[in-house]
């Protein structure tokens, strides 16, 4: 009996186990939110991958996706990072490193009107980062790293981590300092490169588009 007892609690760590574990690479990958395209940054701590909410914020999501597919976010970096609160992409005018070409200038200088929505600030939302007009949103986002209900329907949100929380906990741990309401990284987090494809029917039978940028 006691046998049996070992064996039912063995299987029941190595479930526990395999479920964190997925949790730790997919995180919320079956938003009903979530359209078919995903966005995967690589960073020089690992990969994140997102998509976005086409529904709910249709222009924000045509915008950042046109900035993608541009190239704009390579050698971009997260600004901020405060842990169980915000991973802030920096805007892509001045966080690049690499000079940037007329069209990408011209589609970073947009701005977004303020599509503002019910879904809630939860762990793993992207969510536009503005001025205190509500129209200015550009080409700097967060991803949540912890429930934020004070921020919503005050920010735009317009997609979802879907891969990479193993990512997110280690940008966690970096060391940190203070700069007057922002709690920043030490050092450099960059985005080394980005790439997207259509997470689509076509896609799961391993028909995949991928496009480096």
């Amino acid at each position: 009996m006691a046998g049996l007892f070992w064996h039912i609690a063995a299987a029941l760590l190595f479930l526990v186990t395999a479920a964190s574990t997925a949790g730790a690479s997919t995180y919320y990958a079956s938003d009903p939110n979530l359209g078919s395209a995903r966005v995967v940054f690589q960073l020089n701590h690992g990969d994140i991958e997102f998509g976005f909410f086409p529904h709910v914020a249709p222009k924000t999501v045509e915008h950042i996706f046109k900035l993608v597919q541009l190239g704009c976010y390579n050698t971009n970096h997260f600004f901020r990072v405060d842990k169980g609160f915000v991973a802030q992409v920096a805007d892509v005018m001045g966080g690049r490193k690499a000079p940037m070409n007329k069209e990408q200038e011209q589609q970073a200088e947009k701005s977004i009107v303020g599509e503002f929505s019910t879904v809630k600030h939860v762990r793993g939302i992207l969510s536009m980062g503005r001025y205190s007009d509500p129209d200015t949103a550009s080409s700097s986002f967060s991803i949540l790293l912890g429930d934020a209900p004070h921020l919503d329907g005050q920010y735009a949100v317009f997609g979802r981590v879907t891969k990479g929380d193993d990512t997110l906990r280690k940008l966690e741990r970096l060391p940190t300092h203070k700069e007057g309401i922002f709690v920043m990284p030490i050092e450099r987090i960059e985005i080394l490169s980005t790439y997207y494809y259509e997470n689509t029917l076509a896609y799961m039978q391993s028909k995949t588009m991928i496009v480096r940028v």
